[in-house]
């Protein structure tokens, strides 16, 4: 319930024009007042409810000082929130006995130095109040109706974080069950104070029921779901006591986000989604300070640390060639954290582009080629997999350098090795380089021009010079096993090198064409073309 304070009623018009004086009890002017009150009686304590504000000309208050210390601490008892008296009916000034009794108890009394109509100030405060009600209910059921909209839609954790943010006005922490920073919404003061040394804070932070005020952090935290889901909780800053609406927004929020993560299928998706996130904004903005904050607080160790980008292709068996691509990538990406996990490597990892893209966090000390190939041997344990690393960097914001070269080399295998665990720049050579550089517009017309003349022949006349060409430089050392892969004679394919020749007017042994020609075929397979 909405209430005002001591102090605030004194601020108010009607009352400041009776020219009200503190004269005790100012340490407990922040009293709520629930409503107001005039009476004379001595015994009117009794009649009183806890938070009224009592207004009184003392004509019936008794005259010894014992009967006026009684008088004091029966509305201390009954927690009445204060007593004003109207001065020049009963007392010029009010008693020193009741002045310090009010003080020893912090009972706030007020004088008031004017004549005032006590019907005119009971009104105007109760006005107040119940203003202050409505205000609250309203912004109540807009609580309410943003979260039951956001339900209805099955709105995500970003639009329910935004939400919360929004009818909060403070900073707004979603953490996962470890403690970690999953997602944040900055408010009007500096985030980063705010979410300094936060693991370590919030596992001091124990709650006692569904929703804790910590007073020592300034947080009002709330569990999502019930206590044994252990999904974490939501964290809304609130440095004083929070009022019954912050924590109707906090609750809400938690609710919706516990909802949301019923109706997921797996139970880690706000960290995969988080992930996804960091790993395309260090893609897209790798030197962006709040990206590089927010891998930090995702866990991700980025001082003294290598950094290397690895991508992971699912394979599938023959039998499974028909299975949807998703479920493949899900298990990938369950082996591929499951294994860092073992191996105690701090790792983003997410889908992208039908592969598994991760960004590993590799002790200074130790090597990153064999931490790599650890964690790819135990992906490949349980999900085939083709694995490309990129070179290690030792800064965040080189991050996209080592991802980037990561997705080069896998696709730059055209034929897996399955006794090579992972590849690497070196180990693609040409193709790499095409893969490199395949973004270049002028690749593209290098290889369009090469092929186009033996491309329009075999449009025209299906003479399959491509093919046979393919089949020259796959195999340079034996035509006939050229001819062999195309099941073909070897006197038909010396026939159709030839036309070749007579085509492209220039000759198969001169060692630039057919260079030419195999980086043009190369990039055909690499989908550079």
């Amino acid at each position: 319930m909405a209430q005002l304070t001591v102090a605030e009623v004194l601020r108010m018009p009607a009352v400041r024009q009776a020219g009200p004086e503190v004269v005790a009890g100012a340490a407990g002017l922040d009293r709520p007042v629930q409503w107001v009150h005039s009476g004379e009686p001595a015994d009117i304590a009794s009649v009183l409810r806890g938070g009224d504000l009592l207004l009184t000309t003392g004509i019936a208050l008794p005259d010894s000082d014992d009967e006026l210390r009684a008088f004091a601490t029966s509305l201390s008892d009954g927690e009445v929130a204060g007593l004003v008296i109207e001065l020049g009916r009963r007392w010029r000034d009010v008693p020193p006995t009741l002045v310090a009794a009010c003080d020893e108890l912090g009972l706030p009394l007020i004088a008031l130095a004017r004549e005032a109509r006590f019907a005119a100030l009971a009104q105007a405060v109760g006005e107040r109040i119940v203003d202050e009600q409505l205000d609250e209910l309203r912004d109540a059921q807009r609580v309410h109706d943003t979260f039951t909209e956001l339900t209805i839609t099955e709105a995500g954790p970003r639009e329910i974080l935004d939400a919360a943010q929004r009818l909060a006005g403070v900073a707004v922490v979603l953490e996962g069950e470890d403690h970690r920073v999953s997602d944040y919404r900055s408010g009007p003061d500096d985030i980063g104070s705010f979410l300094a040394d936060w693991t370590e804070r919030s596992s001091r932070v124990r709650l006692e029921g569904r929703t804790t005020w910590d007073r020592t952090q300034g947080w009002l935290v709330t569990r999502l779901g019930r206590r044994e889901r252990r999904w974490g909780r939501l964290v809304i800053e609130s440095p004083t006591e929070p009022p019954q609406r912050l924590i109707a927004v906090a609750e809400r929020a938690a609710a919706a986000l516990a909802l949301h993560r019923l109706h997921e299928r797996d139970r880690d998706s706000q960290v995969r989604r988080t992930h996804h996130e960091l790993l395309h904004g260090l893609l897209n903005e790798p030197g962006n300070e709040e990206i590089q904050l927010r891998c930090e607080l995702a866990g991700l160790v980025t001082k003294q640390r290598h950094l290397v980008g690895l991508t992971l292709r699912p394979v599938l068996d023959a039998h499974d060639a028909s299975r949807p691509a998703t479920p493949a990538l899900d298990e990938l990406i369950a082996a591929t954290v499951h294994a860092a996990h073992e191996l105690k490597v701090p790792v983003l990892a997410s889908q992208s582009d039908g592969d598994v893209r991760a960004l590993l966090s590799v002790a200074a000390s130790a090597d990153p080629s064999g931490e790599v190939d650890a964690l790819v041997a135990r992906v490949r344990r349980r999900h085939p997999a083709i694995a490309g690393a990129g070179r290690p960097v030792g800064r965040l914001s080189e991050a996209d350098q080592t991802l980037k070269e990561s997705a080069h080399v896998v696709s730059s295998v055209r034929t897996p090795d399955p006794a090579r665990l992972v590849h690497r720049l070196e180990d693609v050579h040409l193709r790499g380089l095409l893969t490199l550089l395949g973004d270049d517009d002028r690749v593209r017309l290098f290889c369009e021009r090469e092929l186009r003349q033996l491309r329009e022949h075999d449009a025209q006349w299906g003479s399959g010079l491509v093919e046979a060409l393919r089949a020259l430089v796959e195999h340079p050392a034996s035509k006939s096993l050229a001819a062999a892969s195309l099941h073909v004679s070897r006197g038909a394919f010396y026939d159709r090198l030839a036309k070749i020749e007579r085509v492209l007017g220039a000759s198969l042994n001169d060692p630039d064409i057919r260079v030419s020609l195999h980086v043009a075929l190369i990039a055909e397979d690499l989908e550079i073309h």
